[in-house]
């Protein structure tokens, strides 16, 4: 793999795909039993991937003890991201759940127990609670940093404003800067290029876009009548063939063929493209080593500009209304 900068604050070199943890376990009923998950982690490190995405959610914190097995003999060779708000609990109480830093503290501490470590490398508020003041969380960031709990601070699922306000508090103040931003990405979710994603340029963020391929949409699967994430989670994901996703696959098929690669694999590569560092999250090992292939392939600029036409979307006020007037 190609590895480049986390960001342009960090100083972190990251394989260009992070192994997303959410289907490694099955706890929840649905997932990869641990043997297997142990080897999708062994498959993905031994073709050069360091960096594995996690949260103590993911299978109730099953995700992070099968790291935390994996990483022990050789923690300092991985980057680690994990998250917090959720809980690992399968009934958690109300004061558990949110971005305040009681959650956090609580949060880190149980997820630094499975994970088996010291810090994690980049830790992530992963819902946007609407209510905890965003001072407040980069506070506790800063307070985890300096006590050597975590390297790097960041958000997930938070609107922009949000995110650019909590990095701009922590210039001001001297804090730990943040390092990253998660967000939904793909062909079929590129709502994040309106806001999410100018500003993560613009403070110099790292940008982890989980569900690259549409929760298996983009891979063509559900036109041949296979089984995935959209219809084991049937409402949660939509699979609907038609309108824009028919569109959309309907060229990447077609791009597979002329690249000879899968469809999946192009569409994780046009997201790498874009400067995002894609989350895969495989069930199995099959599904990992067709994910992988996607790190080897450079889309020409007319596959790329085929894609972007086929699944642009409208930027919106004001943006549209400034391109209008900033045109020579």
């Amino acid at each position: 793999m190609k590895y480049r900068y986390f960001g342009r604050g960090t100083g972190i070199k990251a394989s260009p795909l992070i192994l997303g943890s959410g289907m490694l376990g099955n706890v929840s009923g649905y997932g990869s039993p641990p043997d297997e998950a142990k080897a999708i982690l062994t498959d993905f490190v031994v073709a050069g991937g360091n960096f594995i995405d996690t949260s103590d959610a993911y299978q109730f914190g099953q995700s992070e003890t099968l790291i935390g097995e994996f990483i022990s003999s050789c923690r300092d060779d991985y980057i680690i991201s994990s998250k917090y708000s959720r809980t690992a609990s399968q009934k958690p109480s109300v004061a558990a759940q949110g971005s305040h830093r009681k959650a956090m503290v609580q949060s880190v501490e149980a997820s630094l127990r499975r994970l088996n470590t010291d810090r994690i490398d980049i830790y992530l508020a992963h819902m946007d609670d609407g209510a905890t003041p965003i001072e407040e969380v980069v506070r506790g960031f800063e307070d985890l940093v300096s006590a050597g709990k975590i390297i790097f601070g960041g958000f997930s699922n938070t609107p922009a404003w949000r995110v650019a306000k909590a990095a701009t508090v922590a210039d001001m103040r001297g804090w730990a800067p943040l390092g990253a931003v998660q967000l939904e990405y793909s062909l079929l979710q590129r709502t994040p290029e309106r806001e999410l994603l100018p500003m993560a340029d613009e403070f110099g963020l790292a940008v982890m876009g989980y569900s690259p391929l549409a929760g298996g949409v983009l891979t063509g699967k559900y036109r041949k009548g296979e089984e995935g994430r959209a219809t084991a989670f049937k409402g949660a994901i939509s699979h609907n063939d038609a309108g824009l996703s028919a569109k959309v696959i309907d060229i990447l098929v077609e791009a597979s063929e002329q690249l000879g690669a899968s469809p999946g694999q192009i569409a994780i590569a046009w997201a790498i493209s874009k400067g995002v560092f894609p989350i895969i999250g495989p069930r199995s090992a099959a599904q990992l080593e067709d994910n992988l292939g996607a790190a080897s392939i450079s889309l020409d600029n007319e596959t790329i500009k085929r894609l972007d036409a086929a699944s642009e979307i409208s930027l919106g006020y004001p943006h549209e209304l400034l391109a209008s007037i900033r045109q020579p």
